[in-house]
């Protein structure tokens, strides 16, 4: 695929693009009906940072359509997590909306299941995508591979491609998978992502702490910077009453994923035994990482960490409520220093505490935006003890933040700007 691919690219960059663009103003300007594909690995009803960020978009740009546009989103049956299903139909079809679900095998979080999956997810979007035309194509895409799926729609149907990227995995594989084969795979990430940024009429970026590395390596493109955001069911919470906490031991909660990314198993069987009396975790969610977390758990003999499987968004938020801290972690990897945590902005709504190993763009996002927080370095035992002390025990509205950062704003601005891209 790579060979071709290197076509496209030069196809693209030789006025590729332009003429998509004059075919699609001259389409427009004749009064035909605009028709999108939205390509997402994951939609609603799954529980993932891609599918709530999706969903919130394709809701604004069916806003924004015409009586007589279609948006087509093609994404996959809930799968984020193996220990927690969901029903939704295969097919959802309401005027000017079409969303189909493609089934996946079983998977687990593991490489090689992950990508035997987005294999059946490609066979199937290109099926469904053989007989169909388009005006535009938007991917979004964590690891890479679903934007090169959208280089390839767009590049077959001769048509703009919108970009929006959640991860630079050609920057974290080194960290998270295994170091003989990231060394194997990492030439061929990188050539993919050239390919794919390239060919993009505009790449928008979920962080601004991925703009170095993406101006860097793609002087010619055009980027935009939309970051993740609130979800209405957080903005429509009754605000939290102002107190002090009086309990002698708190609840400290982390609610997410527990792959080696968020680094649990490297920081929460020392951080809770040093602290045991004062604080017990509550965890909920699952991932990569959950039983090597389970494990180091039971060998330091740690007894005041709960491990919940993944709920429901009405269950979660009633168990953010219930806390007395919220908790985020993000391992010791040089990568994570340019990301911006989804889960931030869930946190921010809800009034209370925060307590953060993040390094990076990451924690300075935290000490600007988010007040009563605090911030330690990823995996430092010693200083996540230490700033714990700088944490008012009270509940506190961000007033400020939830305004600025509502995702139904930024799902607004960000399809204003995928539309620009075609008009």
């Amino acid at each position: 695929m790579a060979s071709v691919l290197w076509g496209f690219h030069a196809k693209h960059l030789s006025g590729g693009r332009g003429d998509c663009l004059q075919s699609q103003n001259k389409h427009q300007m004749g009064g035909g009906r605009l028709k999108i594909l939205v390509l997402s690995f994951y939609f609603r009803p799954d529980l993932s940072a891609g599918s709530f960020r999706t969903t919130a978009f394709v809701d604004a740009l069916k806003q924004k359509m015409s009586v007589d546009g279609q948006i087509d989103v093609l994404t996959t049956l809930p799968n984020r997590y193996s220990s927690f299903s969901v029903d939704a139909s295969a097919e959802e079809r309401t005027p000017g909306l079409s969303i189909v679900r493609i089934a996946l095998p079983p998977h687990q979080s593991g490489m090689f299941d992950q990508a035997r999956a987005f294999i059946v997810f490609a066979r199937e979007v290109l099926r469904h995508t053989r007989a169909q035309e388009y005006d535009l194509v938007f991917a979004t895409s964590s690891r890479l591979m679903t934007a090169v799926l959208g280089a390839w729609v767009a590049y077959k149907k001769r048509i703009p491609l919108y970009l929006d990227i959640r991860d630079i995995f050609v920057d974290t594989i080194k960290d998270v998978l295994p170091r003989h084969f990231a060394i194997l795979a990492k030439p061929v990430f990188v050539l993919l992502e050239h390919l794919t940024i390239n060919s993009a009429s505009k790449v928008n970026l979920v962080s601004r702490g991925f703009a170095q590395y993406f101006s860097a390596r793609y002087p010619k493109q055009r980027f935009s910077y939309f970051t993740n955001g609130i979800d209405d069911e957080f903005l429509s919470l009754k605000a939290p009453e102002s107190g002090t906490r009086t309990s002698e031991s708190l609840e400290v909660l982390y609610a997410g994923n527990l792959g080696e990314g968020q680094g649990l198993h490297a920081i929460i069987p020392d951080l809770a035994k040093r602290m045991r009396g004062r604080i017990r975790f509550k965890i909920i969610g699952d991932g990569g990482r959950k039983d090597v977390l389970r494990a180091a758990l039971a060998s330091a003999g740690v007894d005041n960490v709960e491990l919940l499987p993944p709920m429901k968004r009405a269950q979660l938020i009633a168990a953010y409520q219930a806390a007395d801290v919220l908790f985020l972690h993000l391992n010791d990897y040089d990568a994570f220093r340019k990301v911006l945590p989804s889960k931030l902005f869930e946190y921010g709504a809800i009034g209370k505490p925060i307590w953060a190993g993040v390094s990076g763009y990451a924690a300075e996002f935290v000490r600007a935006e988010l007040d009563n927080s605090a911030v330690f370095y990823p995996c430092n035992v010693d200083e996540a003890e230490q700033v714990f002390r700088q944490l008012r025990l009270q509940n506190e509205p961000r007033l400020g933040f939830v305004a600025k950062f509502a995702r139904t704003n930024i799902a607004n601005e960000l399809v204003n700007d995928v539309v620009n891209t075609i008009s």
